[in-house]
């Protein structure tokens, strides 16, 4: 009886398996680099708003700081939209008839609130808490980039949870002063720009809270001219002044204070991380964390 199969079916069958194993590894690979595409994730896109607000010409080149337009980033999960009146404290006086602020006038006009497109969108079921970030020493240009430099706002990063997981898995690289909470420039320390911190206390010896707890200095308190006690001051109690005078306050406690040096980012991440409370790395890894 004659073959039904040619000899070179079998080398046919095995190279088959392996184009279709080749295929489907690829597919997995191509479809990887598209969910963290700029396409997915939306890095890098300017949406059209309604008014193509500029945070490097009010930031950088006003100076106006994050919390005069975002009020509500010390204290709520979110950092807030300004409403139309905090456009119009100064558009009201400055740029009045300037078409682009149409919009910002005519909101003010009815009463409704300008659409703006949200430009770091996380997902419905993630819980984020703008709050204990800002408080535990995480500054903005972490997660939003340099916003002072920024035209037109766009997203810096993924927002991914692979991106969020790499900062609770090691949150000591990206912690800095809460002083330097909103300098957009802040590199943290080097050899050549070192950072002094200590950890400060009430008179009594108790802790102050977490987001006051530590004092940076970008130049060495213990050079001359050097400041390296902490001093409390409050009224003198029973003094005898002449009438219409006021009580002058009088130091009732100088407290000598230990500056560390820092010199790099990991030191400095360590210190913030034990002063700051910051829970370990598999508890701010587990789900609960950002899933409720």
């Amino acid at each position: 009886m004659a073959q039904v199969f040619d000899r070179s079916s079998n080398a046919l069958a095995r190279a088959s398996l392996v184009l279709t194993g080749l295929i489907v590894i690829a597919l997995g690979v191509a479809l990887n680099s598209l969910q963290r595409s700029p396409w997915v994730t939306r890095q890098g896109q300017r949406p059209d708003q309604p008014v193509p607000f500029s945070h490097k010409h009010h930031v950088e080149g006003l100076g106006l700081q994050c919390q005069y337009c975002h009020t509500s980033v010390e204290k709520s999960s979110y950092a807030g939209i300004p409403p139309t009146k905090t456009c119009m404290n100064c558009h009201s006086q400055i740029w009045t008839n300037a078409q682009l602020l149409e919009p910002v006038r005519q909101s003010w006009a009815t009463g409704e609130s300008i659409q703006w497109i949200k430009v770091h969108d996380l997902p419905d079921y993630v819980y984020f808490n703008h709050e204990i970030h800002v408080n535990k020493g995480i500054g903005c240009s972490s997660c939003h980039g340099r916003v002072d430099e920024m035209p037109l706002m766009y997203q810096e990063n993924t927002l991914q949870m692979e991106w969020c997981l790499n900062c609770h898995r090691n949150p000591g690289v990206n912690l800095r002063p809460t002083s330097q909470i909103y300098n957009m420039a802040w590199t943290g320390p080097s050899t050549d720009k070192p950072v002094w911190c200590t950890a400060t206390v009430n008179t009594d010896g108790t802790s102050v809270p977490t987001a006051q707890g530590v004092n940076c200095v970008m130049k060495d308190p213990n050079a001359a001219g050097g400041n390296n006690v902490a001093q409390n001051e409050m009224p003198a109690v029973g003094a005898s002044h002449a009438p219409g005078m006021t009580t002058a306050p009088m130091p009732v406690a100088v407290l000598p204070v230990n500056y560390v040096k820092f010199t790099g980012q990991n030191d400095l991440g360590k210190y913030l991380t034990a002063q700051y409370h910051i829970r370990t790395a598999n508890e701010l890894s587990s789900c609960e964390v950002c899933h409720r």
